[in-house]
């Protein structure tokens, strides 16, 4: 009896160990990610809008998923429905609830072994921040030197500089307080009610220090998305940039040792390697548009993977911890699904190369029920979709959707229901990649062969591989495996038609498959 006892007490414990070794916090944060627009997601109160009772109640949903963390859109005081003009730095905005209710949600975030990250806004404060409306009141103004001011004639002459960028296509970066009038203009990259801020001055530098504290110890975050990060000087001080978040870095980290700092550096490769001392991790813009482009030709144009290789070593020798943060569609991009002519078949296999990528992967909310949009910025941020009609009392109205309606998206309950749906697509992946360590840190490998339509790569830790490849085409296709006889075992597949013989792999049209040696 001892003895049967003591068995069962050992598998427990066995069970116990392999489970936390599992878990999302283990991968973190290597695991994946989820970007989420508040205001969209889940109503707590009955007013359809989005906030973070309605989040915290579906926490269980996000965990089901796997994700192991949580990027959440700017949720501080705002005027505006996108709240990326901040108007005050230690609160949230009222539409989204309370302090207390931030603090919850991040308790029960962290219960379920979920990190949270927030978007940080350093750049620019919105218009209506005390800081700017003390600025304008005068050149004397304890607050002027908070942000960036020219007179007129020096704006005349750096007008006819302006180009429009990646992340913005405004050609007008400064702005008259009152009108055309006033003899003095002040700077906003992206738009007049977004000053931007002067990081020359040591007391707004000292502000963030603080706040950072606030958010870091206060509010138990676990870090910052931080938003245009190139712009914190003007594009011709690219190298005081670079320094600003070696320095932010450096003080974040005495707050937080572990602080975990993600960038958006919406340029070349070239462009985002300086960065790189001072963001450790930073979004892969280039990547989430190499994915939609070869999955709409239906063919490897790019040698994608050689690609992906060459940026990240690239990376990798600037800052050798660093992380790569990559992602199909953000929130300021068309949605992946209409990217691909609304044809699921192609967002699935555009999910599978994600997946099996080094770094993190994020995914934006509603990309795993197949959500739609195409820009204004508004159609790609539309409500999801969690029952018909209103079954669900969260269901957000915060708008009425274009795009993504429980007549063109299949709701999330229903495809709960569905073995077949995309939702349990991206439910099987994240469990298949979170529960193999080779996925989330392995290092990145060539194959020795190619082939047109499939996009394949080798990943390795230690002696454990996994090979994975991604049918673009719309047609089967037969891989010979007679390079890479190693690998023996299909490990995972989308595609129960898939099969492994004699070193020959048949890989049905829009499939994936991951072997192993």
């Amino acid at each position: 009896m001892k003895r049967f006892v003591f068995i069962i007490l050992f598998f427990a414990m066995s069970f116990s160990w392999f489970s936390c070794r599992n878990n999302n916090s283990d991968q973190w944060p290597y695991g994946v990610n989820y970007e989420v627009f508040v205001l969209a997601f889940a109503d707590g109160n009955g007013d359809g809008k989005g906030d973070l009772k309605g989040l915290t109640a579906k926490l269980d949903y996000l965990q089901d998923l796997g994700v192991g963390g949580l990027w959440l859109m700017p949720i501080m005081p705002s005027p505006s429905y996108h709240k990326y003009d901040v108007t005050d730095y230690k609160g949230i905005h009222p539409d989204y609830g309370t302090v207390e209710d931030f603090k919850e949600f991040v308790r029960e975030a962290h219960k379920r072994n979920i990190q949270v990250i927030i978007d940080l806004i350093l750049n620019h404060t919105g218009s209506q921040h005390p800081w700017f409306l003390e600025a304008i009141k005068g050149k004397d103004n304890p607050y002027r030197d908070y942000y960036v001011w020219a007179d007129k004639d020096s704006v005349e002459l750096e007008i006819s500089k302006k180009e429009i960028s990646l992340d913005s296509d405004n050609i007008t970066q400064w702005h008259a307080v009152d009108g055309d009038t006033t003899d003095e203009h002040y700077y906003g990259f992206f738009y007049g009610g977004m000053p931007d801020l002067n990081f020359d001055n040591p007391k707004v530098k000292a502000e963030f220090i603080d706040i950072g504290k606030f958010w870091l110890e206060d509010m138990k975050v676990d870090g910052f998305r931080l938003d245009a990060a190139k712009h914190i000087f003007p594009t011709d001080r690219a190298t005081d940039n670079h320094a600003f978040w070696i320095w932010f870095r450096g003080e974040m980290e005495k707050i937080k040792p572990d602080v975990y700092l993600v960038g958006e550096v919406w340029s070349p490769a070239e462009e985002v390697a300086p960065y790189l001392k001072g963001l450790p991790a930073l979004f892969n813009f280039d990547m989430g548009y190499a994915i939609t482009s070869v999955v709409n030709a239906g063919m490897d144009t790019i040698n994608l993977v050689k690609k992906y290789k060459e940026i990240n070593d690239y990376y990798r020798s600037v800052t050798p911890n660093y992380i790569d943060a990559t992602f199909l569609k953000n929130h300021d991009q068309n949605r992946i699904l209409s990217e691909l002519g609304d044809d699921e078949a192609k967002m699935r296999v555009a999910a599978s190369i994600l997946f099996t990528l080094p770094g993190t992967p994020y995914v934006y909310y509603g990309e795993e029920i197949g959500m739609k949009g195409m820009k204004p910025d508004e159609y790609i941020r539309e409500p999801f979709i969690w029952d018909v009609g209103k079954k669900d009392p969260m269901q957000t109205t915060w708008e009425i959707p274009k795009y993504s309606t429980d007549k063109t998206v299949v709701p999330l309950a229903k495809q709960k229901k569905d073995r077949s749906s995309l939702y349990n697509f991206y439910r099987k992946w994240i469990e298949y990649r979170n529960n193999n360590e080779v996925l989330t840190r392995g290092e990145l490998s060539m194959t020795a062969f190619t082939i047109h339509e499939v996009v394949s790569m080798i990943r390795v830790l230690g002696e454990e591989k996994r090979l994975a490849l991604h049918n673009l085409s719309d047609v089967e296709v037969t891989v010979s495996l007679e390079e890479e006889k190693e690998f023996t075992k299909i490990d995972f597949s989308t595609n129960k038609e898939a099969a492994l013989k004699k070193n020959k792999l048949k890989l049905p049209a829009y499939s994936s498959v991951v072997l192993k040696n």
